[in-house]
């Protein structure tokens, strides 16, 4: 089932099944690995700037991209923006706590915040929800923010200032996309949830203000 929607920000509540678990929340805590060709490093900043082939992975966290900055605010938390190579997308995945699935996201750039615990993912945005290896959700838009905290999906169909326009997203402009599939009896999830409704889709403000 697909379902285009009108040209606002929808948050949508990523436990379609009504499951109380979340993202690993031992993820921000564990710490971050980056491969790469070339690395510059500001030891006064405590930022690093990693080229060429990029690959971080942060516990069940992996992004990847032609180039990714981190930095470290004073209080230990880590901030990552991933950048694409021209053409292509930046790629982001990460295992929820406690069951067989996994989201899997890519944009032109990829934003991970670890102290606010979200990913915001930028130009182009695509996010996949995976039950083991089968897609379960897919959701398309300009821009779109994960907040592992909360479980919620935030998208939104404007255009990204700058942004390059790709037609493997399929989406007018001002338009944001999602395919749900609804869960089998036999789905691994939570047996508390099994009984209890699935919870709405719900409307939010637009991001248009929302700075990447």
């Amino acid at each position: 089932m697909k379902i285009p929607f009108c040209r606002c920000a929808v948050s949508l509540l990523l436990c379609l099944t009504v499951a109380a678990a979340q993202a690993e929340k031992a993820d921000r805590d564990k710490p971050m690995n980056v491969e790469a060709d070339a690395l510059r490093y500001d030891d006064a900043k405590q930022i690093s700037v990693f080229s060429g082939r990029v690959v971080l992975t942060k516990g069940t966290i992996v992004m990847r991209g032609a180039k990714v900055e981190v930095r470290q605010d004073p209080a230990g938390n880590q901030f990552g923006i991933v950048t694409a190579e021209a053409g292509k997308l930046a790629f982001f995945r990460q295992k929820r706590e406690g069951l067989d699935e996994f989201i899997e996201g890519e944009g032109q750039t990829i934003h991970y915040d670890g102290h606010a615990d979200t990913v915001k993912l930028v130009g182009n945005a695509q996010l996949r929800r995976y039950l083991g290896s089968q897609l379960n959700d897919e959701f398309k838009a300009s821009v779109i923010v994960y907040n592992n905290t909360t479980e919620v999906f935030t998208l939104d169909g404007a255009p990204v200032a700058g942004g390059v326009a790709s037609p493997a997203t399929g989406l007018a402009s001002g338009r944001v996309r999602a395919m749900l599939t609804p869960r089998q009896g036999g789905a691994a999830a939570p047996s508390v949830a099994a009984s209890k409704p699935a919870l709405p889709l719900r409307e939010t403000p637009q991001l248009r203000a929302t700075k990447p």
